[in-house]
């Protein structure tokens, strides 16, 4: 090797080291930029002890970054009334961001946290969550509602009356996601989905990818709260939390990490992308699937097939690749990128569950979700000699030719 070829090699392997410098300092200014922000709207939050002070703080974050407001008494507004004869008052602040979807934006995720002081992270963490969802609501094929629940301490009554009185349409509700008690993240972060098998699916799927938190899976119940009142409508539900089985941290136990807080941010964003554009999870899992183990592709004694082939790049290049077509509206702006998409092969061999898992752009997205959903049969995995339901997880990438010159 002659001294320009060393000296050419120093330099690439510098501008590589600074590029990557640069990324990662980027990527701590975003988290510390975020962290910041959790840690002014927790404090802000934290001394509003009234109610209506706590109604009209979230109400005005929401409506400022755009969301509309559901805000009529009736459909905010409730009373319980007391043994002595007095009526307490309370109010839920609820707003939803619409989904593209021309078939699924009348299908709803709700997410949703205490109106209470107490529980100033939950409602901080909600609001910049809600933030970035309506940010990017150009990737939600579904809609979402944003609800921060009032009379929580009255056996969850907001969530109750939301359900019960006030929303018509809770039979277009596809999942519920609760985000309770995050005032210790350093902890963890803990999903509790009482052993629902789609949400659990759900919940590997992501584990799989690179994710900058991940939560343990436990079906423990930690707390009473608002994905309660869920269950009993067998709306499927996931409540997120910091908060060990068995136990509640309440503030000031330990100093709050808001950098990490940030992080478990990131890692819901993604969680309910996901939600909102894959298969609606069923709160009874089927009698034949749930005979059916659920194997990573990597942990089958024998992979499926397509084809012949376990390689998934066949499947790619013979089926994905040659029936994709390019969307009109990405080829017309410029709009390129690989999409990831998770798919289920049961073990018939048949597809199914397929998800997109990180979006690119809704035309790019459904476009790939449109041709793996009509992948012919494969032959399906095995484990122990016997079929299996394998979860894969593959990237489709659309790139758009150069001009000739």
């Amino acid at each position: 090797m002659n001294d320009a070829m060393k000296h050419f090699i120093v330099i690439v392997c510098a501008l590589l080291l600074a590029v990557s410098a640069n990324a990662q300092a980027y990527a701590e200014l975003f988290a510390g930029e975020e962290a910041s922000s959790l840690r002014s709207t927790a404090d802000s939050l934290s001394v509003l002890k009234a109610g209506d002070a706590l109604a009209d703080f979230v109400s005005g974050r929401l409506s400022a970054s755009g969301m509309e407001l559901f805000e009529s008494a009736g459909d905010t507004s409730f009373g319980i009334h007391r043994e002595n004869g007095d009526t307490a008052t309370f109010r839920n602040v609820i707003s939803w961001i619409p989904g593209y979807d021309k078939q699924l934006r009348g299908r709803y995720i709700v997410i949703g946290t205490r109106l209470s002081s107490s529980n100033a992270t939950g409602l901080s963490l909600l609001l910049s969550l809600a933030d970035k969802l309506n940010t990017n609501r150009v990737l939600l094929r579904r809609s979402v509602i944003v609800a921060a629940f009032g009379g929580a301490e009255e056996n969850n009554a907001g969530s109750w009356y939301f359900l019960n009185r006030s929303f018509p349409e809770v039979d277009k509700i596809d999942a519920y996601e609760g985000l309770d008690f995050f005032d210790n993240p350093g902890r963890g972060l803990f999903a509790y989905t009482a052993s629902n098998a789609d949400l659990n699916q759900t919940l590997h799927a992501i584990s799989e990818t690179l994710q900058p938190a991940r939560p343990v899976l436990t079906a423990a119940e930690p707390a009473v709260s608002d994905h309660r009142s869920f269950y009993s409508k067998e709306i499927p539900a996931v409540f997120f939390t910091t908060a060990e089985p068995g136990r509640i941290y309440r503030p000031g136990t330990d100093p709050m990490e808001y950098e990490e807080m940030a992080r478990q941010c990131e890692y819901l964003y993604n969680f309910t992308l996901s939600l909102c554009n894959g298969a609606a999870p069923s709160f009874h899992a089927s009698s034949a699937n749930a005979k059916v183990p659920l194997v990573a592709f990597g942990d089958c004694d024998v992979k499926p097939r397509f084809l012949g082939s376990s390689d998934p790049s066949v499947f790619l290049g013979r089926w994905v690749y040659t029936y994709l077509r390019y969307p009109d509206y990405a080829l017309e702006n410029g709009i390129r990128g690989r999409v990831q998409v998770s798919l289920v092969i049961d073990e018939k061999g048949k597809v199914g569950n397929v998800r997109v898992e990180k979006g690119v752009h809704p035309s790019l997205d459904a476009e790939a979700v449109r041709v793996i959903e009509a992948s012919p049969d494969w032959k399906p995995g095995m484990v122990d000699g016997k079929p299996v339901r394998t979860r894969l997880s593959l990237y489709v990438e659309f790139k758009l030719k150069k001009a000739k010159k």
